[in-house]
Formats: structure tokens, sequence, C-alpha cells
């Protein structure tokens, strides 16, 4: 699966993710956001926004590259009929999001079909 069918399903069907998935991923986010600032992490830390546990430890084992992935296959894998890929009539890619109606990449429109 590409990088961008990956972020294209995290993106507009994360509500598919499981509640670990979506704890390690929030963790993920607020440790990024924080990376540079041990204040604001403390702070994060203290209000319990950022909580690693087990679970977020397993599925960012190897990396939040390889954790998106896996997200993404699993989710095609158990709620296929959930998904909805939006790809250009004519070229065939996706495009940007689920209800575009023009191609990023060809230039096609759709509107009016």
């Amino acid at each position: 699966m590409d990088k961008e069918t990956v972020k294209y399903i995290i993106r507009y069907f994360g509500h598919l993710m499981t509640d670990d998935e979506k704890a390690a991923l929030k963790y993920q986010m607020y440790m990024y956001k924080s990376s540079d600032n041990e204040k604001q992490r403390k702070i994060m830390i203290e209000k319990g926004w950022i909580r690693q546990t087990t679970e977020t430890d397993d599925l960012l084992r190897n990396g939040y590259e390889e954790f998106e992935t896996d997200v993404a296959k699993r989710i095609v894998a158990q709620t296929p009929e959930k998904i909805f890929f939006n790809n250009c009539p004519n070229c065939g890619k996706l495009a940007r999001t689920p209800v575009a109606k023009q191609c990023r990449y060809c230039g096609l429109s759709w509107h009016q079909k």
C-alpha cells in the first residue's frame, strides 16, 4: 500500500481505528509536537494528554510510518465496505478527499457528472 493511500485512510477513515490505535496516534502526535519544548511536554503529561502505555509502545514499536501502514491495512481488511476510494475516472489516481470532484494529477473535473 502506498503512502498516499495510507494517509488518505488515516485522515478520512480514522474513525474506524481501535481505541488503542487512536491512543497511539494521539501519543505520537503530542510527543512530536512537544519534541523541542520540554516545558510543554511536561504540561501535556500532567494533563494526561500524553500517556505512554504498553499498547502504544507495542503499536509504535516499528516506527510511526509502519504503525500507519498497519492500521490502514487492518481497516481495509476488516471494514472494506466502509472505505470509499475516490479515484479519478480519467487517470485512476486517488483524489485528495473522498468528496473531491477534480483530479489534482490530470485536472479532470467531474462536478457535472
